[in-house]
């Protein structure tokens, strides 16, 4: 064959990621912490003894392969719909083909890709035949199922979370995928550097789906040169430009930021700093973290270091000025300084407990000498007779201990200033 046909031999089939769908659960790379030896889900599909599943997790960690792998191994009938594209018409179609089968003895395994994507009415309609059996359901979702699946649904299957794949279970699928001539890239001839793959499977972020597709387009876009297609690393990283880190609606958006904060909340400037990094590549708003900033220097430095909200506040304020690249700059300060001040939450907790006390316990009532009484007729109401403080003489007594005065009526503490940075200069002055 002519180089110059094997050069165009593959533009118009499958993406290279349909066609490297394992067939067999032995072909299957990955997961082992639900499809190991022994593990429940592997002997579930081993016996064709399936209930109801729902798999999650990211892109291109192999859940519809998996359902694809279920579909030939099971004796049951197998119906394919996608969310995205399908109703509730084709849900009553697909119900009413599996309870023919029914009738016939024959059991009907329902694919539902991209489940989350149903709205409740949708998922509501499965329900009913999910409950009496009509239907085994297998459900697949980027999206954790706990906040986007009908929680009926989820009553009733059995949740397997998929994770991220590693660097060394990519590169099995890419070796299979170089080296096999009817699915793969093997009629290429394929030589690929160290560094090109390093850079291919890095770049892919555990995503089988996304590391293969671009593979693919490196080889086919990549003349021959002696019968053999090099891959080196410019040319992966002109078939790689840049990688989506992840959905800034899906989970990943929600996990990221929990692990900034922590990080921070933990003393930890280099984790905060990588998880910063990470949600600005994503193309998160710069606002929208830095108002997280600001949060955490109060909630969880409070006043061990009153400096910090300042600190956090003011990046807020610059990045409103300067925008996006050089906010990152501000937002990289204000990290660095909260994740390294001294932590106190004194002032959070003593709030919420205020609040809780506020919500079930009677209603303080305001002390007449509390009250507002620069209105003519307030003595008449009993109102008057507070103490100023800025009063030389008004000081003097209480400094002495000849006065003392309420200001909430009963006892009551919420504050308990830590041992921590600044607070511990507070703490002395409230035993003063």
């Amino acid at each position: 064959m002519e180089e110059k046909e094997l050069f165009l031999e593959k533009k118009f089939e499958e993406p290279l990621a349909t066609r490297m769908k394992p067939a067999t659960l032995e072909e299957f790379v990955g997961q082992e912490q639900i499809l190991g030896s022994g593990k429940l889900l592997r002997r579930a599909i081993e016996s064709d003894r399936l209930s109801s599943l729902i798999f999650f997790g990211p892109p291109g960690t192999g859940k519809t392969a998996l359902a694809y792998i279920i579909a030939t191994k099971t004796g049951a009938h197998f119906i394919r719909i996608n969310a995205v594209t399908s109703g509730v018409a084709e849900i009553r179609d697909a119900i009413l083909e599996a309870k023919r089968r029914r009738s016939m003895g024959q059991r009907t395994i329902l694919f539902i890709d991209e489940i989350h994507r149903f709205n409740k009415l949708q998922q509501d309609a499965l329900l009913p035949d999910v409950e009496n059996g009509t239907v085994i359901l297998v459900g697949t979702t980027v999206e954790n199922p706990y906040f986007t699946v009908s929680q009926a649904l989820i009553s009733r299957s059995q949740v397997f979370e998929f994770k991220v794949l590693k660097y060394d279970e990519i590169k099995v699928i890419l070796d299979r995928a170089i080296v096999d001539k009817e699915r793969g890239l093997g009629k290429y001839n394929v030589e690929i550097t160290s560094d090109a793959m390093k850079y291919l499977i890095s770049g892919a972020d555990g995503d089988a789906r996304q590391c293969l597709n671009a593979f693919e387009l490196s080889v086919i876009t990549t003349k021959p040169e002696n019968g053999k297609v090099k891959i080196d690393l410019d040319v992966m990283k002109d078939s790689i430009q840049k990688k989506i880190v992840y959905d800034r609606d899906g989970d990943a958006h929600y996990d990221t930021i929990s692990a900034f904060i922590k990080s921070m909340r933990g003393s930890d400037p280099d984790a905060a700093l990588y998880w910063l990094a990470k949600m600005l590549y994503a193309g998160e708003d710069p606002r929208f973290i830095a108002r997280r900033v600001v949060i955490c220097a109060s909630e969880d430095v409070g006043n061990a270091d009153p400096q910090a909200l300042v600190v956090a506040s003011a990046a807020l304020q610059a990045i409103l000025f300067i925008g996006m690249p050089e906010a990152k700059i501000p937002l990289a300060q204000a990290v660095v300084y909260i994740a390294t001040a001294p932590k106190s939450n004194a002032s959070y907790a003593a709030i919420n407990k205020a609040l809780e006390d506020v919500e079930k316990e009677e209603t303080a009532e305001v002390a007449d000498h509390l009250k507002v009484a620069s209105y003519k007729g307030a003595e008449k109401l009993g109102r008057g007779g507070y103490q100023y403080p800025h009063d030389p003489e008004i000081a003097a007594k209480i400094k002495s201990g000849e006065i003392k005065q309420e200001y909430l009526g009963k006892k009551k503490r919420y504050y308990f200033p830590l041992e921590s940075g600044y607070e511990i200069e507070i703490k002395k002055r409230i035993r003063k």
